[in-house]
């Protein structure tokens, strides 16, 4: 495992990916990854891990752990991964200052 990611995990979205894992039984540990595909280019795609893998980054926020692999964390450096419960549904969300544009979903971003 590597450095810690330069991207963080607010306490509403450690909180749900702990609660998550908890009805799962599975360790608080949120894995985001970046794929080719959705409407703008990348989408963003979040699971739970039962580790981090090697090569990945980690930082520790209290309830939970956030991993990403290199090639994501180059495209969300100085992110935050929030959780959203509001009128439109419950998700998770990447603020990703490094995304020239999005989608109207907001799953998916341009570099």
């Amino acid at each position: 495992m590597a450095d810690a990611p330069e991207i963080a995990l607010t306490s509403a979205a450690a909180a749900r990916v702990a609660a998550i894992a908890a009805k799962q039984g599975k360790p608080a540990i949120l894995r985001l990854a970046v794929e080719g595909g959705g409407c703008a280019g990348f989408s963003y795609r979040f699971g739970l891990a039962d580790a981090a893998e090697e090569g990945d980054l980690a930082a520790d926020f209290g309830a939970a752990t956030l991993v990403v692999d290199e090639m994501t964390h180059e495209l969300v450096k100085g992110g935050v991964v929030d959780f959203v419960d509001n009128l439109g549904g419950a998700h998770f969300e990447v603020k990703n200052p490094n995304a020239q544009s999005g989608c109207g979903c907001g799953s998916s971003f341009s570099i």
